[in-house]
């Protein structure tokens, strides 16, 4: 027997090697979506990254903040950046200059610059304000591109032109004005800085001309009166440069388009298609390009184009010709080949190519029956012109945006790839069972539902019904059995989804900000089955979801919004049963679960919660019996709200309010899960005493910030009378920075970024983000139960005799340092709860999921000192301040996992293993043994070598049988000695 204190180490190293993940595992046990985010209009193009590239990258920066470059010919990201933390709708500015290799991109406060083909960074600008615009000078004074930044800053016009080295700010113009700048434009000798003046609703056009050397102004002029504009969304259209030198606005009816040719006083007005619903311009980028732009117009019976010239002597603008009405959807793009304008139109059936200078068209490709799958709505697109002998053809690939947020190749005719971006931006998600059959769902409620004798019956006669299963069921052994032996998956047949033996393979139902629902097979690598388009979504809304559940039982998925819409979908195929369209007056805070009682396979139902904490009365067999925590009006209270019969309704009544101390806010809430398996109630110490655990689900973490006093209080409240369980106040955090927490079984953990005295030195302190747990126990003694002792019940509400009051719980907390922040806390969950627990943190500087082992979390670990024998056997070591993120305990490994919102986990079958599923803008899936794989063999494991010893060693006794016997029989023939 080992010595307790070697016994002791080598279960304390043992996790070291459970938390790495094994070689083998990538990419089988895991999924990543490695995601951008889905392309803006303005901020997706090709462009060759170097001078003398053949080939082009495709650049965007997306909706959410990101910017990527992706190889068009495989659609692989080969190099991203998350520019906006937030993941908000921001737009943002991407640009490039022709034969440079780097792009400029702006957003927010700063202008950044980077390599075109490594992204790494070549300068990095702050400024205040917000930008506005950003523009190539494609031709200066000393033949290099430099860039225009046009701020918002102060109530001032700000434009500043960077130097394309380094970043160096070369000069500045500043307007002290209440103008709204909007856009800048620059040619061989000028730049135009276009703003709005003029009041809300109310607006005209004014455009200052500045010198290109110095940035001094020029001249100012006003374009058309104030009845022109209305918003900064009429204004359609603003040429960068020489190709495209005009300033394009519309009237409030789309009736007519009003252009004007920069550096001149008049605009010229052209008529629009009737029930012109939207327009949108196209132009060439490059300065060398002819100066053609084509204004597409949808309309309610299609879509359709018109192209004009624009002549730069004479500044006159002529309509050239028109590109007939298509019924559907479509979109347009352009692109340029030295001089010559190309327009490609792509529509739900065919992609054509025509010139700029010629209706005809050059080429024409059907596209694939299907494909897109829905249809496109903007797109950019790359034309190369092919010389053979006296034939000319013709080579387009288009990177399209399609309505349910695909981002598609199509190359001449021809799907190339497509990613799901519109995955990114998830607001919520929930794990889902493959739906059972709905014969055999409603069988086995029939069974719950009757007396056990006609139950009995029923049963044997579904047993006797399946046996016509039986032949395809013994059919598949030996694939079963073969895939068993070689490691490898079973595929299920074609369209079907299936369960399997160790509960992998589940549904993750993600929803968007944008409206929109996928299904994914989290047992098939995270493979998308469906989507779906709940809601249109309005650009610059946000879907806000309040509640999500999974009916496994019946298969369906409701979904709760907070204008009081919902939907109610199957979680097979995504097919919608019911919905609700969101009310703009109404709101909802949160939503509570509900079961309908006469029909247990119709869709539960979530109660939705009003702003200030309303609910209103619902039939008495449908009311929850436990108390419902709600928000009240300001949103720093908490209510707990029961439901009191009266007659066929119940009542909701407010039982108690805890309203938080004067400063205080509200900065998260924890509960425990729905699934909380404990496999023990009690802890065994190491001299085999017991502390027992404080087990009251009905509990809840609220941690509220004092900004002012920049203090942090976590307090434990029991959510069936209001009462302050415990309670305990952090000094030096700074409540600006993320705080989180998260509760499992009988202990929680809080993160926040605070001060702390150095213990060697109590007078000087440091900041860093810390990870605080508190265990809750019974008793502080072992082997005793409290003042409840052992009583099978007890009550929140009645107080108990000695000592008067309501039992409180043994706290033990302590706080740790860690390495570096973490966000999105959730704690794995197994089958039995038998397994320890992880406790899943993202980390948002280094873009990945650690996992950290319940064991070092330990509150009750020994300061000062080494652990004793008996701690050591426990598996308590000497508390360090500092938790030092271990890469073996990274669940992502290598992959860069972008933006996580949120954590979700779900236990499978077998004890040892939790499903994992991260989302925001990346989507990542895997599976975690905290435990290690104690109840399933591991895919390394070799069943060859065991399979072939057996059959060696039943060969070898086979053999060796007959031998064995004929020496027995001589042996027995042989004289006695």
């Amino acid at each position: 027997m080992l010595p307790p204190p070697l016994s002791a180490f080598l279960l304390l190293a043992l996790p070291s090697a459970v938390r790495a993940v094994f070689q083998d595992e990538v990419g089988h046990i895991d999924y990543h979506y490695e995601l951008l985010g889905v392309p803006q209009r303005e901020t997706t193009f090709f462009h060759r990254p170097r001078r003398d590239a053949k080939a082009s990258l495709l650049y965007t920066l997306s909706d959410v903040g990101v910017l990527g470059a992706v190889n068009p010919t495989s659609g692989a990201v080969l190099w991203r950046h998350l520019l906006n933390s937030t993941a908000q709708d921001t737009g943002g500015f991407l640009r490039a200059g022709e034969g440079e290799n780097w792009v400029a991109s702006a957003l927010g406060h700063s202008v950044h610059a980077w390599d075109a083909v490594t992204g790494r960074n070549k300068f990095w600008a702050d400024f205040d304000g917000e930008v506005k615009d950003l523009e190539m000078m494609e031709m200066t004074e000393n033949h290099r591109k430099d860039v225009l930044a046009l701020f918002d800053e102060h109530d001032s016009t700000v434009l500043r032109r960077l130097s394309g080295n380094d970043g160096s700010l070369v000069w500045e113009f500043k307007e002290n004005t209440n103008d709204t700048p909007l856009q800048v434009s620059t040619n061989v000798e000028k730049v135009f800085v276009i703003s709005l003046r003029g009041s809300a609703g109310a607006y005209n056009l004014k455009v200052s001309t500045l010198d290109t050397l110095t940035g001094k102004r020029l001249d100012e002029f006003v374009l058309g009166s104030k009845s022109d504009v209305h918003s900064r969304e009429d204004v359609m259209f603003v040429g960068a440069n020489s190709a495209a030198p005009i300033v394009a606005w519309t009237d409030d009816s789309l009736t007519k388009l009003r252009v004007n040719v920069l550096g001149t006083k008049s605009r010229q007005e052209f008529a629009l298609p009737a029930d012109t619903l939207a327009i949108e311009i196209h132009a060439p980028h490059l300065v060398q390009s002819q100066p053609h732009f084509l204004v597409h117009s949808k309309t309610a019976a299609g879509n359709t184009a018109d192209v004009y010239h624009v002549d730069l002597k004479t500044n006159t603008i002529t309509k050239a010709y028109n590109i007939p009405l298509q019924h559907g959807a479509g979109a347009f793009s352009t692109s340029s080949e030295n001089a010559n304008v190309y327009f490609t139109r792509i529509t739900e059936g065919e992609l054509v190519l025509l010139s700029s200078s010629s209706p005809d068209v050059i080429a024409r490709w059907p596209l694939e029956a299907g494909e897109p799958k829905t249809h496109p709505v903007h797109g950019v697109s790359e034309v190369v012109k092919k010389t053979g002998g006296a034939e000319i053809t013709y080579a387009v690939r288009s990177a399209v945006v399609t309505s349910t947020y695909d981002w598609v190749l199509i190359q001449n005719g021809d799907v190339a790839w497509t990613r799901p971006e519109g995955l990114t931006g998830a607001v919520a998600a929930v794990f889902a069972e493959i739906p059972e059959s709905e014969e055999l769902a409603k069988s086995l409620e029939q069974e719950a539902h009757s007396n056990p004798w006609a139950a009995y019956i029923h049963r044997v006669k579904r047993h006797v019904s399946d046996l016509q299963h039986l032949p395809e069921y013994l059919g598949s052994i030996p694939t079963r059995l073969i895939a068993s032996v070689l490691g490898t998956e079973v595929s299920p047949k074609a369209g079907k989804l299936s369960r399997d033996s160790f509960g992998f393979h589940k549904l993750a139902i993600l929803a968007t900000k944008r409206g929109m629902i996928y299904g994914l097979d989290v047992g098939n690598k995270g493979k998308v089955l469906w989507a779906t388009k709940a809601f249109d979504i309005a650009k610059g809304s946000t879907w806000n979801i309040t509640g999500i559940q999974a009916h496994d039982s019946i298969g369906e998925v409701t979904i709760h919004g907070s204008n009081k819409d919902y939907v109610v979908f199957k979680s097979d195929t995504g097919k919608i049963l019911h919905e609700g369209a969101p009310d703009a007056q109404a709101r909802t805070q949160s939503t509570a679960a509900l079961d309908n009682p006469h029909d247990p396979l119709s869709s539960h139902l979530l109660l939705p919660v009003g702003p200030n904490g309303e609910i209103m009365d619902i039939p008495s067999e449908w009311a929850p019996k436990k108390t419902i925590v709600t928000r009240g009006s300001a949103g720093e209270d908490l209510k707990g709200v029961i439901f009191v019969p009266n007659g066929t309704v119940s009542s909701p009544l407010t039982s108690w309010t805890f309203s938080l101390p004067q400063g205080q806010r509200v900065a998260h809430i924890a509960a425990r899960p729905s699934h909380d398996a404990i496999a023990s109630i009690g802890r065994v110490l190491g001299d085999r005493s017991v502390k027992y655990k404080y087990l009251n689900p009905n509990t809840l973490v609220l941690a509220a910030a004092d900004d002012s006093a920049s203090t942090l209080t976590v307090y434990l409240l029991d959510t069936i009378s209001g009462q302050v369980l415990s309670s305990t106040k952090y000094e030096g955090v700074d409540t600006s920075k993320s705080i989180e927490c998260a509760m499992a079984e009988n202990w929680f953990v809080c993160s926040f970024f605070g001060e702390y005295a150095l213990r060697d030195n109590p007078t000087q302190s440091l900041k860093g983000y810390q990870i605080a747990v508190s265990d809750l126990y019974e008793s502080d003694e072992a082997n005793d139960r409290g003042p409840l002792g052992d009583a099978p019940s007890f009550s929140s509400l009645d107080p108990i005799d000695s000592p008067a009051g309501v039992a409180l719980p043994s706290v033990v907390s302590q706080s740790y340092i860690l390495g570096a922040p973490i966000a999105a806390l959730q704690v794995t969950q197994t089958r039995q709860g038998i397994s320890s627990r992880q406790v899943l943190a993202y980390l948002p500087t280094t873009h990945g999921i650690v996992g950290l082992p319940r064991f070092l979390l330990e509150p009750r670990r020994p300061v000062g000192r080494d652990a004793t024998p008996a701690e050591a056997e426990e598996g308590l070591m000497k508390y360090h301040p500092v938790i030092e993120i271990d890469p073996k305990s990274v669940i992502t490994h290598e992959r860069d996992v972008l933006g996580v919102r949120k954590i979700i986990v779900a236990p499978t079958i077998v004890e040892s293993t939790s499903l994992v599923f991260a989302y925001g803008i990346d989507v990542f899936g895997t599976r975690v043994a905290p435990s290690f794989l104690f109840d399933i063999l591991g895919k390394g494991f070799n069943k060859v070598t065991l399979i072939g010893t057996v059959l060696a060693i039943a060969a070898g006794v086979f053999g060796l049988a007959p031998m064995v016997r004929r020496k027995q029989i001589d042996a027995r023939w042989k004289a006695p000695m």
